[in-house]
């Protein structure tokens, strides 16, 4: 079998998870990925089988997620899947206060990445080792990232 899936990845799945279940399932080892998403991230990823996993790094590497957001809420992995450390009424909040600092997070950035460091568990899963271990001894580490303006029509903002 050759060719692309546009597979739809459950949060709780690693990309690699992904992959080596196609594997399986399509009795062949040529499977490969367009794209890493995060464990808790929903979503396609493109999947390449057979002869065209050549192709794959000829697939753009942009990528664009739709976020659920929550104000007030500080965790020890920088997500929501921490334990969490603060929280704080965020009710003052509104639609309008946050689409106008949304410009503040357009263009390159330096973005810090989580600071939880993770690890490949025995059983093949990512596991946080932020209980573990003290986040101060692993450095936040900036990098560039380019955020874009979202697209027209689309709702940025759900206050619950």
């Amino acid at each position: 079998m050759d060719g692309f899936i546009n597979l739809y990845k459950d949060s709780g799945w690693t990309s690699h998870d992904c992959v080596a279940k196609l594997r399986r399932l399509l009795q062949t080892k040529k499977v490969g990925h367009g794209g890493t998403l995060d464990p808790a991230a929903k979503g396609v990823l493109p999947i390449a089988v057979g002869r065209a996993t050549r192709l794959l790094q000829y697939l753009p590497t942009d990528k664009a997620y739709r976020a659920v957001v929550r104000f007030g809420l500080t965790t020890n992995t920088d997500d929501l899947a921490g334990e969490v450390l603060s929280q704080s009424p965020a009710g003052h909040l509104d639609r309008a206060t946050i689409e106008a600092q949304l410009p503040n997070f357009q263009g390159t950035i330096e973005q810090v990445r989580c600071t939880a460091p993770f690890m490949l568990t025995a059983s093949g899963s990512i596991a946080s080792l932020a209980k573990a271990a003290s986040t101060s001894r692993y450095p936040a580490v900036a990098s560039p990232s380019t955020l874009f303006k979202r697209p027209t029509g689309h709702r940025v903002i759900s206050l619950s």
